[in-house]
């Protein structure tokens, strides 16, 4: 018999782990390895078998947006945001279309969706839902949720999260997935039979262990911090955006008022009039894309809020690796210390001070039978303990090493994604520049000629 349980530590932190070197493309493959195999890996058996691994090979959309009147739980009227899912097939067998579906979801329904996936892949970083309420928004731009602008915002950006499920490679194999792109009756019902919820950890008991835990993973730990930053430059980025956003607007209506002006001028100067109407209509040209241009900085504002809510779903993660840290370390403590008290049973010491041993002094020593089969029961409860050890020390093991898979994932895919946003972003500011310039260019032309 071992004299001490194996440290914690040292179980959560194995061996350099060969996915952190692994790039997205190498997990992808390794993957579709998978999936061309069994097809059978996955959380509680909600895993979609091979013979249905197509999700790859199918477009998904959310089409439309359209707004409507029901009652709720509480049996009163409310009025919501439906949402019109549309799968088409890419592959044609025989001429005939594999799939071709539509149905309508809530938005409470994608979030039934991807807290059900937390739940089942806590090592995953689980894509984001695009905000319920309009954030970090400019004061001319509405924050109702029930603005048509908002929702096509938020119809885009579930859409978005749909193709980052479909896109992924564990979690588009899913069932419960598939069956939200197919199965427009009774899916709820569906959802709540896997027992999810029974499966998430309390908030209170996710509190308890980063407040406890002994000895955290410094990978983990720099993890959340690098999730804290992350958050924290977008966000500092988006309260910038806003306030450009609105200085642009009021650049833009100044020129909408030297159109109208040159326009008025133009009414009563005589030899001036046709170079002061060319002008005004310039500017007012000028003025009225506007509106286009802020359309469009919406979007890559949507693109930098998608990264800004992924800060959360990293923390989830390390939540999680805390979780399992934490059960290790007290199954470790309580281990040991099954150890100790078998330990003095059998030798008939008592190291430290316990109400067993007070016991014992007050009313007499235990016989040896008595003594003999508190040895057995104890020997029995060490067996059964390390074998919980021996368990919790490769779950946590399996789960650094597919959580960090993922993270490396998740990293490629943001510094991609960000890249082409920001330059997106500066290339459209250049060419905002380029027509600012051209406009005065032009109206300098009528003022020469006038």
């Amino acid at each position: 018999m071992e004299q001490g349980p194996p440290d914690p530590e040292r179980q959560l932190q194995p061996a350099p782990l060969e996915p952190l070197g692994r790039s997205e493309a190498g997990l992808g493959v390794a993957v579709d390895e998978e999936a061309e195999g069994a097809g059978e890996e996955g959380s509680g058996g909600d895993t979609m078998t091979h013979n249905n691994f197509w999700l790859k090979k199918i477009e998904i959309s959310v089409s439309e947006a359209e707004k409507r009147t029901g009652r709720n739980a509480m049996n009163m009227q409310e009025t919501y945001t439906a949402y019109l899912i549309e799968t088409r097939s890419v592959e044609h067998t025989d001429g005939q279309s594999v799939l071709t579906d539509s149905l309508w979801r809530r938005y409470s329904e994608f979030e039934l969706l991807r807290n059900y996936l937390l739940v089942y892949y806590p090592h995953i970083v689980v894509p984001p839902l695009p905000e319920k309420r309009a954030e970090f928004v400019w004061h001319k731009l509405s924050a109702d949720n029930m603005d048509p602008d908002f929702v096509e915002r938020r119809r885009i950006g579930l859409e978005n999260f749909l193709l980052r499920i479909a896109s992924h490679p564990i979690l588009c194999r899913d069932k419960i997935f598939y069956l939200f792109l197919t199965q427009e009756g009774n899916w709820k019902e569906t959802v709540n039979e896997t027992g999810f919820q029974l499966k998430a950890d309390s908030r209170l008991k996710a509190l308890n262990a980063t407040f406890r835990v002994k000895n955290p993973d410094k990978r983990f730990t720099d993890l959340k911090h690098y999730s804290d930053e992350l958050q924290s430059v977008i966000s500092h980025l988006l309260r910038v955006r806003a306030r450009v956003a609105d200085r642009l607007y009021g650049v833009y209506k100044v020129h909408g008022n030297y159109g109208r002006v040159f326009s008025e001028w133009s009414a009563i100067e005589k030899e001036m009039g046709d170079g002061l109407q060319s002008a005004g209509h310039h500017m007012d040209v000028y003025a009225s894309s506007i509106d286009d241009i802020l359309e469009d900085e919406e979007h890559y504002a949507d693109q930098l809020k998608e990264y800004l809510f992924y800060a959360e779903a990293l923390r989830a993660v390390c939540r999680k690796h805390e979780l399992m840290q934490y059960d290790l370390e007290i199954a470790a403590q309580d281990l040991a210390s099954k150890k100790q008290q078998c330990e003095e049973l059998a030798t008939g010491t008592v190291r430290t001070f316990s109400l067993k041993g007070m016991t014992t002094k007050l009313f007499g020593q235990e016989t040896p039978e008595q003594r003999e089969a508190r040895i057995k029961v104890l020997e029995e409860q060490i067996n059964e303990g390390e074998q919980q050890l021996k368990s919790k020390n490769l779950e946590g093991r399996e789960f650094v090493k597919n959580a960090w898979a993922d993270i490396e994932r998740f990293k490629e895919q943001k510094n991609r994604d960000l890249k082409e946003a920001l330059i997106s972003y500066a290339v459209m500011q250049i060419s905002m520049c380029k027509k600012g310039i051209q406009v005065w260019t032009n109206a300098k032309e009528c003022f020469s000629k006038m």
